[in-house]
């Protein structure tokens, strides 16, 4: 299909997954740039080699491993024109965003239980990193959440149907990329040490 074809409507949706896929991309290109700083610094003599990932940090995988699901259902649900259980499956997928935060945060206290801080006398290279990589991933499910907060607004505002759900995919394209993202650091940390 020629990009230039069909309505105006048509050509803005497309020109706006076009610039969200153009921020994943770059997001996708610094995370790379991150993990492969932590691969070349695990040459250094102070990194740790037998750290454990916080048990919250399993936790949260399967959160938002979860969410995903729950937002695809939000999806299959206002395909369905069913309001009720859209609303169910956005505000599950919001609990769960929010859960998935908590138990990032709960691992970072793990790793100051250990005895490691992100900076000064005890901290470590090793953990350092693990704190950035996660911090930064907070910080894009962070506005995800925004995301799907202005989704649950227009939701109960009945702006969407199932032939114009434009602010729908776009929340839900970048919801199922951080879920991603975070499968992928995960196994990263726990695979790469």
């Amino acid at each position: 299909m020629d990009l230039t074809e069909g309505t105006f409507e048509e050509k803005h949706g497309r020109a706006k997954k076009m610039m969200l896929w153009f921020g994943i991309i770059s997001l996708i290109m610094s995370f790379m740039g991150w993990t492969s700083a932590f691969i070349v610094s695990k040459s250094r003599e102070d990194w740790l080699h037998d750290f454990q990932i916080p048990d919250a940090f399993w936790a949260s995988t399967i959160v938002i491993v979860l969410s995903s699901v729950t937002l695809f259902l939000a999806k299959r649900a206002l395909q369905a024109s069913n309001r009720k259980m859209t609303t169910v499956w956005l505000l599950s997928t919001l609990v769960l965003g929010l859960a998935f935060i908590t138990n990032q945060f709960l691992g970072f206290q793990e790793i100051i239980d250990l005895g490691y801080n992100f900076t000064g006398p005890t901290s470590n290279v090793t953990m350092s990193f693990i704190y950035l990589i996660a911090m930064v991933h907070i910080l894009h499910v962070a506005a995800g959440l925004v995301c799907l907060l202005v989704v649950i607004y227009n939701h109960f505002k009945q702006k969407y149907t199932p032939g114009n759900m434009l602010g729908f995919e776009l929340a839900a394209i970048f919801w199922h990329f951080v879920d991603l993202l975070w499968l992928y650091l995960f196994l990263f940390l726990y695979f790469v040490k």
